[in-house]
């Protein structure tokens, strides 16, 4: 249970202190009754918003296919970013729904949003070793020799000292691979081709896990249950 205040407000309804106001008009109800305390310990599924139930009070998680150009930070600093694509009310919430890992903003593709901050930490801690498959072009034939090289496990990124774990390679056409990774260093796959001699044009990333973009459209998302990774506590 908590308060109805400190709900209405980590859901981005409202401030605790605008709750007040809300519960005095009328707005909320608790079991079927106008609710007049806005400190009152409730259950979240007995209250109600202008009639409706709680937004999704147990938490998010969406799939999203990021177009090119938003950045997966808040920093306004930073540009455009991928939580502009939300609803106003879930960009409200707290705790803050953020991005699984990042994607940059010349990278498109699946990138997982969500409140749930201990599946953040599961998902992007290195001992979980999610496979992500990029799709990438380059700026000149890639040559076969790549294969075992990206596989070998003794690929050092520049300023590195610490190999990059072996990577699965598919060269789909001259210029253009398939790349399943294990970890999720800055940069990586930039970084990979660029020490084989080649520049990334585009990069795409088509997997996450058992997760792929499907039908889901650029700027648009699809909702995960909550359970898709095992239990989590919130």
């Amino acid at each position: 249970m908590r308060r109805l205040d400190q709900l209405l407000a980590n859901l981005g309804y409202c401030s605790r202190r605008e709750a007040r106001d809300w519960v005095r008009s009328g707005a909320v109800t608790v079991g079927g009754v106008e609710a007049d305390d806005f400190g009152a310990r409730v259950n979240e599924a007995d209250v109600r918003v202008d009639g409706e139930p709680l937004d999704h009070p147990d938490g998010l998680l969406l799939l999203v296919n990021k177009p090119l150009g938003l950045v997966c930070s808040h920093e306004a600093r930073e540009g455009p970013n991928v939580y502009s694509l939300l609803p106003e009310r879930w960009r409200r919430r707290n705790p803050q729904v953020t991005s699984v890992g990042r994607l940059d903003k010349d990278t498109s593709g699946l990138i997982l949003l969500t409140d749930l901050l201990p599946l953040v930490h599961r998902l992007t801690s290195p001992k979980h070793k999610v496979p992500k498959v990029y799709r990438a072009t380059v700026d000149r034939d890639l040559s076969p020799e790549l294969v075992p090289r990206f596989a070998s496990g003794e690929l050092r990124l520049e300023d590195e000292a610490e190999a990059c774990l072996p990577a699965e390679l598919t060269i789909l056409s001259a210029r253009e691979a398939e790349l399943t990774l294990t970890e999720g260093r800055y940069h990586q796959v930039r970084r990979m081709f660029a020490a084989c001699g080649s520049t990334v044009l585009t990069l795409h990333r088509a997997r996450f896990g058992e997760l792929e973009i499907g039908e889901v459209a650029p700027g648009t998302w699809r909702e995960l249950p909550l359970d898709f990774f095992g239990a989590v506590a919130r």
